[in-house]
């Protein structure tokens, strides 16, 4: 069966593969901050979410456990038994899912501007109507005010555009769904079953999923290490990416004899 999401790979077939997903609203381009470097020393497999970018967009809702079960497609499609994953908001939601139930193909785990439940759920349930309603328009100032901090919005406001165009360009059918994914998600219970090394990773000026999230998923992994990316708002990577890249690679170059 061929694969419903879309996916860019990049560097030796023979290398450790990196799994990169994205956040909510924005497709595999998101990580080519990181890519050239990663590339040098993994597989670098980044994927569309289901509904996102140039996957398929089957009718709504959708689940953590339907998003994180394609992406188990997805790997079977590609041969691949186990990866490293790294993933960033809705990434990191179906990272933590995939670490969860199915520990034996996540060797080491990276989880960015991310939350375990990120509620009230009336807001993601108000924001999928308004997107099935009006377009991703809509919500997009609103949406990238919370990606960037406002001296970078200042002073790259090319990148700012790019990314707003990367989200007014995702389905409303298929962005609506995964509000409603994130509206009915509660991971914490799960976290205890997390065997992967865990980094996870804060934006210190980040109003969609503050510090005290990525705190929380630090407290229910067991041995999950904590990082801030000072001077970053929710697309950390992109706001910061020299310090997300070597955060990536200090976490994922394992060492021989290691974990």
């Amino acid at each position: 069966m061929t694969s419903r999401l879309h996916t860019t790979v990049d560097g030796p077939a023979t290398a450790p593969v990196l799994l990169l997903g994205s956040s909510l609203g924005t497709t595999g381009a998101m990580w080519e901050p990181q890519v050239a470097a990663l590339a040098q020393r993994f597989r670098v497999i980044r994927y569309d979410h289901l509904g996102h970018g140039r996957s398929v967009v089957p009718p709504g809702p959708y689940t953590m456990d339907l998003l994180g079960r394609e992406l188990l497609r997805t790997l079977d499609d590609l041969d691949v038994p186990w990866v490293h994953y790294a993933g960033l908001s809705l990434g990191g939601m179906v990272g933590m899912w995939l670490a969860a139930h199915a520990p034996d193909r996540v060797r080491r785990l990276a989880l960015f501007c991310t939350s375990a439940s990120l509620g009230p759920p009336a807001q993601w349930w108000d924001r999928a109507a308004t997107v099935r309603a009006a377009g991703l328009g809509a919500i997009a100032d609103a949406v990238v005010t919370r990606w960037f901090t406002p001296d970078f919005a200042a002073a790259r406001p090319d990148v700012v555009a790019t990314h707003r165009a990367m989200l007014t360009a995702t389905s409303p059918a298929g962005y609506a769904a995964s509000c409603e994914a994130i509206a009915t998600m509660d991971l914490r219970p799960d976290l205890g079953r997390v065997v992967a090394p865990t980094l996870v990773v804060a934006g210190a000026d980040d109003p969609a999923t503050p510090l005290e999230h990525a705190r929380e998923i630090v407290g229910r992994i067991p041995g999950a290490r904590l990082a801030v990316v000072p001077a970053a708002a929710h697309l950390a990577n992109v706001e910061q990416p020299e310090q997300v890249c070597r955060l990536l690679r200090d976490h994922f170059d394992e060492e021989p004899g290691g974990r």
